[in-house]
């Protein structure tokens, strides 16, 4: 999947890693970039389309497919991440809706689209997804949970021609992580990491120098291997 000449939609891309992705998508020469936000900004190149999207309205995503008449690439990168400690339920639930849940509809409601290009659907997750950040506990959970989703999307939708690829992010220049006193890659880097995973065609996709440093015990870990066999069930199923 090359991103030139392609639809991409991208959530979450007013800021950050979301941003980052629509001028790397236009770097590339992507036919249209539709950026999906809460709240629309200008951009100054023509083949941009803002889309107003909160990916937890059901009716603004549904809004938005009937706008969008042809897509090849998904970008679920809209996400929130709040300092917690388990304590709060409230703080729990509203990860789950905008990480995971928020991520679930935009792929169903965009699905059609896909199947019909033979697409790609990335969903932005984190190395937390891997082993939990404690203090951002709720976040570590719902990225764990969207890491689940990936897997479980990439066994139904092979059948489908559609590729789902699973994007471990590690710290990285974001409002999220302006409290943490550590190296962070830019968003500009990432988000070049990101979409040269998803054009060479990787399931998982190691977009910075410290989730690089996991790559290779993940794809020849324990969990790959059982992903690997579980989608086997899917098809056996069909």
């Amino acid at each position: 999947m090359q991103v030139e000449n392609k639809a991409v939609l991208i959530t979450g891309a007013n800021r950050g890693i979301g941003r980052a992705l629509v001028d790397d998508a236009l770097r590339r020469g992507a036919e249209r970039v539709y950026a999906a936000m809460r709240s629309p900004v200008t951009f100054r190149d023509k083949r941009v389309m803002p889309l107003t999207l909160d990916v937890t309205n059901l009716t603004e995503i549904r809004q938005a497919s009937a706008v969008v008449d042809a897509l090849d690439i998904l970008v679920n990168n809209a996400g929130v991440a709040i300092y917690d400690d388990l304590s709060d339920s409230d703080a729990i639930e509203r990860h789950l809706r905008v990480n995971v849940i928020g991520a679930l509809n935009m792929t169903n409601a965009f699905l059609p689209l896909l199947s019909r290009s033979r697409g790609a659907l990335v969903n932005i997750l984190s190395i937390a997804a891997v082993a939990p950040l404690p203090i951002i506990a709720s976040y570590s959970i719902s990225k764990a949970a969207a890491l689940s989703m990936t897997q479980s999307l990439r066994a139904y939708l092979q059948g489908r021609g559609v590729t789902v690829h699973g994007v471990f992010v590690g710290p990285t220049d974001t409002d999220m992580n302006r409290g943490f006193d550590i190296p962070k890659a830019t968003t500009e880097s990432v988000a070049r990491g990101i979409f040269d995973g998803v054009e060479r065609g990787e399931e998982d996709v190691f977009p910075d120098v410290v989730s690089q440093s996991i790559a290779e015990g993940w794809r020849g870990g324990v969990a790959k291997s059982l992903e690997r066999q579980n989608a086997a069930f899917v098809s056996a199923r069909s």
